[in-house]
């Protein structure tokens, strides 16, 4: 497979889509990105970026620059087709594949023989088969004999994802034998990892179980969190403690789970096995009520108080990005602006503006509040020592502050 004569269309150019797209310019791929949004359309096509992410910018302005990378509102003809769109679920905790479905859709048309067709959107098991794969067969395509259909979930961590779309192993799964050895050949050219073929449900099943297992190891971590708090035990430094045991590593608690994955996903095994997927559905649940322990915990210090000043810092799901998807940070900042407890002053580095919140420097935060809510352990506030919050009361949700 040469770069330089293959074209690809990536469906969806959000955290997934568009750094893909632009690594699979600058290796010389033809590629044309979609998405719904004509302001990404637009940003993209000049060069520039609407998400943020270390190195992105220059990534995406080299593929454009070159001729490598276009962006459009619709799909064009091409070899490769990759659906890198969102898959949340619905209020019930039941899987929402709208998305997956009207990529699926938009790009039958387009679709000619010889063609691989890549679901990399975290998928419930039998995405592929059942949907992707099914309405490609409805259109008349001849799937897994002459369009062949694979599932390779991504696997990176935001702020790490140029590096992580190359360096990691990749898992592929088709519908079929020759869907996965095509597939195969395709990621090969690319990354640096070992490319690890399997089937589609077994690939699909996989990322899941990846991203839940992270998610039962938080939830014990945060249940511990809950338990030294009743019994007045600092749990950052009972898990340091714990940890020195050679076969033993907790994780860190926090104020929830955040992120389109691990918040997520782990709702997809349970919906497709309710009957045995009882330790998963309990962690779900776990992290889940995190922030609105915390909330109670900020309500409790704020009746000492007339009408507190409660500073907010960070909104992101996790450390030093700009994501704020599913972010506990976010749910719990909402909340106490609703129940209005007090005045809220929010400072998120990453962000230059949010359409709920008016954000303030951190410093102003901290010099203003009486309440201080330390939500994410963004790189600034870690710089932050006790000193800095006399007489002021910190909750200190991530366990940074010395």
């Amino acid at each position: 497979m040469q770069p330089s004569t293959t074209k690809i269309c990536v469906i969806g150019l959000g955290y997934i889509g568009l750094p893909t797209a632009s690594l699979l310019g600058t290796k010389g791929f033809e590629v044309f990105g979609v998405d719904t949004s004509e302001h990404v359309v637009n940003t993209i096509n000049q060069g520039k970026i609407h998400i943020v992410e270390p190195d992105l910018d220059i990534l995406v302005k080299s593929a454009v620059q070159s001729g490598n990378l276009k962006a459009g509102l619709k799909p064009v003809a091409a070899d490769i087709f990759i659906l890198a769109v969102p898959t949340p679920f619905k209020d019930n905790h039941i899987p929402d594949l709208s998305y997956v479905e009207s990529a699926t859709k938009m790009i039958a048309p387009y679709i000619a023989p010889g063609n691989i067709v890549i679901l990399e959107s975290t998928s419930p098991v039998g995405t592929t088969d059942e949907v992707v794969a099914k309405i490609l067969s409805d259109h008349g395509h001849n799937v897994g004999v002459d369009v062949f259909v694979s599932h390779c979930p991504e696997r990176v961590l935001p702020g790490r994802i140029l590096t992580e779309l190359v360096d990691n192993d990749r898992i592929v799964g088709g519908i079929n034998e020759i869907s996965t050895q095509k597939t195969i050949e395709f990621y090969e050219t690319f990354v640096r990892g070992e490319v690890l073929g399997s089937d589609a449900r077994t690939a699909e099943l996989s990322k899941l179980s990846e991203n839940a297992y992270r998610d039962v190891n938080i939830a014990f971590a945060n249940e511990l969190s809950l338990i030294c708090d009743k019994e007045n035990i600092n749990v950052w430094e009972l898990i340091k403690l714990a940890n020195r045991h050679p076969r033993v590593n907790i994780l860190q608690p926090g104020p929830g789970v955040g992120g389109h994955c691990i918040a997520v996903d782990p709702w997809f095994i349970v919906a497709r096995a309710p009957e045995y997927a009882r330790l998963i559905k309990t962690a779900r649940e776990v992290n889940d009520a995190k922030p609105q322990w915390v909330i109670n915990k900020v309500k409790t210090s704020a009746d000492k108080f007339k009408r507190p000043v409660i500073g907010c810092l960070g909104l992101a799901f996790k450390a030093d990005v700009d994501d704020l998807r599913e972010s506990p940070a976010v749910d719990i900042v909402k909340h106490l602006q609703k129940e209005n407890i007090g005045d809220i002053l929010v400072a998120e580095p990453n962000l230059t503006h949010h359409k709920d919140f008016t954000l303030l420097p951190y410093q102003e935060v901290i010099t203003r509040a009486d309440i201080i809510l330390l939500l994410v352990d963004h790189k600034p506030f870690k710089k932050l020592k006790a000193n800095d919050f006399k007489e002021k009361i910190l909750i200190d949700t991530r366990g940074i502050i010395a």
